[in-house]
């Protein structure tokens, strides 16, 4: 089970992080990625990491400004977010992956967490 949380109001420029917890002992065996989705919009990839976190992949649209880490002693995954524009209000989810890749296809994700919104005002 997944549970992402850490959103809320923001204001533009704002530098929230959101984060993904598991219950599964086993989620140090998982990829995990974030997907976001804008009221009216289609879902969007956002940042992935592997099982181990020595690989990381970030989204076109919010690379530089975000950033994706995982702590598995604490079975957890980060998204930090910086320079937040109005453009990044979504509902947040994380998914995570078992195995050794990470991927930007919604599809390929096992499980999924609830989502946490996030609202950033101008």
């Amino acid at each position: 089970q997944l549970q992402a949380y850490g959103g809320g109001l923001v204001q533009s420029g704002g530098s929230p992080r959101l984060s993904c917890s598991a219950s599964a002992r086993t989620f140090s065996s998982y990829a995990v990625g974030w997907f976001r989705q804008a009221t009216g919009k289609e879902r969007e990839f956002v940042a992935a990491i592997s099982w181990n976190g020595d690989r990381t992949v970030i989204g076109d649209s919010v690379r530089v400004r975000f950033t994706i880490s995982r702590d598995n002693d604490k079975n957890t995954v980060f998204l930090q977010m910086n320079s937040l524009k109005p453009e990044d209000s979504a509902v947040y989810y994380c998914a995570a992956k078992y195995g050794l890749g990470t991927t930007a296809t919604p599809e390929e994700y096992d499980y999924w967490g609830q989502g946490t919104k996030v609202t950033v005002s101008s």
